[in-house]
């Protein structure tokens, strides 16, 4: 990335303050991407464990399978899922607060006894894949924030920071120069006086 500039004292200035800027910026985007990755994590591991145990918790009722032929179809279904929003390093995620479910009646003297039951297992079943799924979607947003970051830090180490040093270096080798060649020129036309007044004398 070129950055533009004009060899005086107003653009070494705001090169200045632009390089800055980003020299103040970069440790804490830093800080944001390593907290970031490490929230990404956390958040896979949850969704991974919550998987699992529904798994498990499939598997576990698998004796029961004979009896599910008789559960009533859409006895049971789920209303509505309530989220939160939660920050994880300044980036918005989702928390699931509740899972509201919609249960029919149903005669408890005329169903099987462990209809009850039943209800309190499928609720349990879709708690856990429902919950399994935020901390899904909460991974693939603080992944994609942590690229972002990781960009955004790669732009300003690599590229911006280093950029910005070399045009000011460039802007200070040019000002002294032209010093340099105003004093030297100077030097001239002060010896070209004397010598001048020496002949006239």
């Amino acid at each position: 990335m070129a950055i533009k500039f004009q060899y005086n004292k107003t653009s070494l200035t705001n090169l200045g303050k632009q390089l800055k800027v980003r020299q103040r910026a970069l440790p804490t985007l830093k800080n944001k991407e390593s907290a970031l990755r490490v929230s990404v994590i956390q958040a896979k591991a949850e969704s991974d464990r919550l998987q699992k145990e529904l798994e498990t918790a499939l598997q576990a009722y698998d004796y029961m399978a004979g009896l599910w032929t008789e559960f009533e179809p859409g006895l049971i279904a789920v209303k509505d899922v309530v989220l939160t929003t939660v920050k994880v390093a300044g980036v918005r995620t989702p928390e699931l607060k509740d899972v509201i479910y919609e249960v029919k009646p149903f005669n408890a003297f005329a169903k099987p006894m462990w209809y009850g039951e039943g209800v309190a297992i499928l609720k349990n079943l879709a708690q856990l894949g429902i919950e399994s799924e935020v901390y899904l979607e909460k991974s693939r947003i603080l992944e994609f924030q942590r690229k972002k970051t990781t960009q955004k830090v790669n732009l300003y180490e690599k590229v911006q920071i280093p950029g910005y040093q070399e045009a000011i270096r460039k802007i200070k080798r040019f000002m002294e120069d032209e010093e340099n060649l105003s004093k030297a020129s100077q030097k001239i036309v002060k010896n070209r006086h004397q010598a001048e007044e020496e002949e006239a004398s």
